[in-house]
């Protein structure tokens, strides 16, 4: 079977036609968002549209037709759009927008826990914006909806229980929107999507050649760690792109009580199947990528991610320098907001290479603290973890990788797993695959690759408390 998924990413909207284990064909169109501000990331959810029709109808014309589509997306983002019209009310809003924080404060005051990356937030904000006395007929989506409702062209307005959850309204057990959160912050029911599962038909994607079924629908995290086949207890995968995530599998029951541990790990539903919802532990480093493209659109060091790679493999080690990614703050166990990036061990002969080589031992130790804490709080010792994200096509740094994770790192077969989580849950909804056992079994790693050598942390951890707190007023947050 092939399946035509759609990811809608945070600079980047990617459609493919997949089988559920290669790439059969591929669009992708760069929609970075726009940041008019300082802590503000907004797009244009009309553009996304565009984007997503033009780019999925492309790759089901080229192969002839598809089974199914799914989607795939990041998790954070809201839209709120006119019932009637179908046009938004204003820019979407990025999951790095930070415009509600004064508003995560208010209500932190009054018991109700919210951060500024989840949805609900910007939900309010916009709501606050275009209908202050909520008497208007608007629909919110995070971008998995608002993908959805244009693929069915109005007919479909869902979401899945991996993208709900990230928005801060949905019940402890993940079974339905809170009515105790709602009401709290004034968001109207009416306004609010239909729960469905992650895997089964929710409609007809009549806006692409031939109307195939909608058959998936997945957060992008989620749809990575059932794209590498990490769907049995224990298994995880970590994912290098603007930032990084590492997620392990868990099972049925709800792995941590609060919505953030004491180690800086989170929750998170994994997928939902018949109603019954399988759970995970995540953990996040807020800038991975995003540290290569500073050396390339920023600093000038590099031409391009390509020349990352011989600099790095030209010196044995980083001469001393420690780099600490904190380029927006410190996510995973820190959720230091006030953190900066810091070099530090600079010297006459510190040069290029050694920097490049920092940078990249700096995103691999900050790999090692999030498979910490999310040991800690899963239960599970990991002792083989899959890898995909931009930065996993890398081969210095995934060997870096696994001798700071001291840990065997198998690197999945395309470069991107979520196409292929997506396609797996379209195929589940079809009958392409019987059970989850049988999808773990057709995991096949496109590399293998076992730690060489041992790795001090100590002068990392130094480095750390070096760079914490560099805004005090942003570390007291303490959202």
């Amino acid at each position: 079977m092939n399946f035509c998924v759609i990811d809608v990413g945070t600079s980047s909207i990617r459609s493919a036609v997949t089988d559920g284990h290669r790439v059969v064909c591929f669009r992708q169109q760069r929609t970075p968002p726009d940041m008019p501000e300082l802590g503000l990331v907004e797009f244009d959810a009309n553009e996304m549209a565009s984007v997503i029709l033009q780019t999925a109808t492309e790759v089901v014309e080229e192969v002839g037709g598809v089974e199914a589509v799914a989607v795939t997306n990041q998790r954070g983002s809201a839209v709120v759009w006119d019932r009637e019209t179908g046009e938004p009310v204003g820019p979407g809003l990025g999951w790095q927008d930070l415009r509600t924080v004064g508003e995560c404060l208010a209500w932190q005051a009054e018991g109700l826990r919210l951060v500024p990356n989840e949805s609900a937030t910007k939900l309010v904000w916009l709501l606050d914006q275009h209908d202050p006395d909520r008497t208007r007929d608007l629909c919110f989506g995070t971008v998995d909806t608002w993908a959805v409702w244009c693929l069915s062209q109005g007919a479909s307005h869902v979401v899945d229980p991996s993208n709900a959850a990230m928005s801060g309204m949905l019940s402890d057990d993940g079974s339905r929107w809170s009515d105790e959160i709602t009401e709290q912050i004034r968001v109207p029911s009416s306004c609010l999507p239909r729960i469905v599962d992650s895997t089964g038909v929710v409609g007809a994607a009549t806006a692409l050649p031939g109307a195939p079924p909608i058959a998936g629908i997945i957060g992008d995290q989620q749809s990575s760690l059932i794209g590498q086949r990490c769907v049995l207890e224990g298994l995880a995968k970590l994912t290098f792109g603007t930032g990084a995530f590492l997620d392990v599998c868990t099972g049925p029951d709800r792995p941590i009580a609060d919505k953030r541990s004491d180690r800086g790990t989170f929750p998170i539903v994994a997928w939902q199947e018949d109603g019954a919802i399988v759970w995970g532990v995540e953990a996040m480093m807020i800038a991975a990528g995003s540290n290569l493209s500073w050396l390339i659109d920023d600093v000038g060091l590099l031409d391009d991610a390509a020349q990352s790679t011989e600099l790095a493999g030209s010196v044995a080690d980083s001469g001393g320098v420690v780099y600490v990614p904190a380029l927006y703050g410190l996510g995973t166990p820190h959720w230091d907001f006030g953190a900066r990036a810091a070099l530090f061990g600079i010297t006459g002969g510190t040069t290029a290479a050694h920097i490049v080589r920092a940078v990249f031992e700096g995103v691999a130790h900050r790999a090692a603290d999030l498979l910490e804490a999310a040991e800690a709080d899963s239960g599970h010792q990991i002792e083989r973890i899959r890898v995909d994200g931009g930065m996993s096509q890398n081969p210095v740094f995934n060997q870096i990788l696994a001798d700071t994770l001291s840990r065997t790192v198998e690197l999945c077969p395309v470069p991107e797993g979520t196409a292929l989580g997506a396609a797996v849950l379209a195929g589940k909804a079809l009958g392409q695959w019987s059970s989850w056992p049988e999808v773990a079994d057709s995991w096949s790693p496109r590399a293998v690759i076992e730690p060489e050598a041992a790795i001090d942390r100590d002068r990392w951890h130094d480095a750390v408390g070096r760079a914490a707190r560099w805004y005090p007023e942003l570390s007291d947050i303490g959202l």
